[in-house]
């Protein structure tokens, strides 16, 4: 296959913003972009649908940073802030026996039947924290910030009761999290939240060997294989640390994002409210038209590779496009950039990536959907005229170009009833 033109590099901007102008502009001009990233460091971006599945199974594609030549050169900083994605021990950074491994020990916690199972728990958390909001928003003249008060505490809550994880140590470790992650964050900064992320983590791990639990922390550090190999202390530390930001960050903004959308599209909401959709449509419609996660650092190629006509030489760190790739209007049509509720039931319609393919495809999906569906249902069943409290253009993008969302969302809330 013939490859394309080189052209210029896009430099994400570490600060973020909405993505989606960015992504038509590099997908017209194809399905993989090179990208810059912090640092002055060069990668690529797979944005096409049908190049980011392709991409995200291919066979010569790794995720151990051995293979990232930058870093192996000593080019990358300490304080990169990309660096813990590139480098934390766990799932989304092996490989092969080494990945099928890890993640099994942590995969038994999200079967569909132990999800299911974690439904009532859900449900009864979300109506205490709606109960909050409620209080949130009549101590300050009808207005309360969703995403602090709601969107928040639900997939924090629910993770952090599975692993076992006591309520004080909560708020530390979104604050932390959320510096991790970020890509504007000072390298002296996420040195020192990194640093102290791994120290809390620890300190969790330690008090759960000392007086084990009923949860997955205590089952993580007591488990062993056929061989009797167990989780190394810092396979141990980085699978909290994936678990816990992952577990609630693209939740988080999942909800964000469709609360959102539907307030955006009162039409959409109707056709859910009249059940000529369901709440678990609105939910794959935004996890397709706003991801939760934008650009999600890394995979490497093994060898020289072309993608979609596009070169892609060894060892360059490739982010996975998934907001472009749910607005790629060669796999959604030419209405892609439209939020449509009932688009999964059209004849034909293409199933988005925002949630992996192939073998890290996104463990804990099912709990992801179930704990976003039933906040929708009952949000809008609680304050059906629910209602943003300002202008969308005034609400301040997500830190970094990875997560997808906003800093806040100020609702207007309107009880069903008045």
């Amino acid at each position: 296959m013939e490859t394309s033109p080189a052209r210029p590099p896009y430099r994400l901007d570490p600060a973020g913003g909405c993505p989606h102008a960015v992504n038509a502009r590099l997908l017209a001009q194809g399905a993989v972009a090179p990208v810059g990233l912090p640092s002055g460091i060069e990668g690529m971006a797979v944005l096409g649908h049908e190049a980011l599945k392709e991409f995200l199974q291919h066979p010569e594609v790794a995720k151990n940073a051995r293979h990232f030549t930058a870093l192996r050169e000593g080019r990358i900083a300490e304080g990169w802030p990309l660096l813990t994605f590139a480098t934390v021990p766990g799932m989304t950074t092996a490989d092969g026996d080494d990945h099928r491994r890890l993640r099994s020990l942590a995969a038994r916690a999200f079967t569909p039947r132990r999800v299911a199972e974690l439904k009532p728990r859900v449900e009864e958390l979300t109506e205490s924290l709606l109960d909050g909001l409620a209080r949130a928003a009549a101590a300050d003249g009808g207005v309360a910030d969703l995403r602090r008060h709601f969107a928040l505490p639900l997939p924090m809550g629910v993770i952090c009761e599975l692993l076992g994880v006591d309520v004080e140590f909560r708020d530390r470790l979104h604050h932390l999290g959320s510096q991790v992650v970020a890509t504007d964050t000072a390298p002296a900064d996420a040195v020192a939240a990194n640093r102290e992320l791994v120290a809390v983590l620890g300190e969790i791990a330690a008090a759960k060997a000392a007086r084990p639990g009923d949860d997955l922390t205590s089952a993580l550090i007591a488990v062993g294989d056929e061989d009797g190999d167990r989780l190394s202390r810092q396979e141990l530390i980085g699978t909290l640390l994936l678990m816990i930001i992952a577990g609630h960050e693209t939740t988080l903004n999942l909800i964000t994002n469709a609360v959102r959308a539907l307030c955006a599209h009162p039409r959409q909401l109707a056709l859910v409210r009249a059940g000529e959709a369901s709440w678990a449509d609105a939910v794959e419609e935004t996890l397709r038209w706003d991801a939760p996660v934008s650009y999600f650092p890394f995979r490497y190629p093994v060898r020289d590779l072309t993608v979609a006509g596009t070169a892609i030489p060894v060892g360059t760190p490739v982010l996975a496009g998934y907001s472009a790739a749910g607005r790629d209007p060669a796999a959604h049509g030419p209405d892609a950039d439209r939020f449509d509720v009932t688009r999964a039931g059209r004849p034909g319609a293409v199933r988005h990536l925002s949630l992996g393919h192939g073998a890290h495809f996104c463990l804990g999906a099912p709990l992801a959907r179930l704990e976003a569906t039933v906040a929708l249902e009952r949000l809008f069943t609680r304050f059906p005229g629910l209602r943003p409290a300002v202008p969308e253009a005034e609400l301040a993008p997500h830190a970094g170009f990875v997560g997808n969302s906003v800093r806040s969302l100020p609702v207007r809330l309107v009880p069903h009833g008045s």
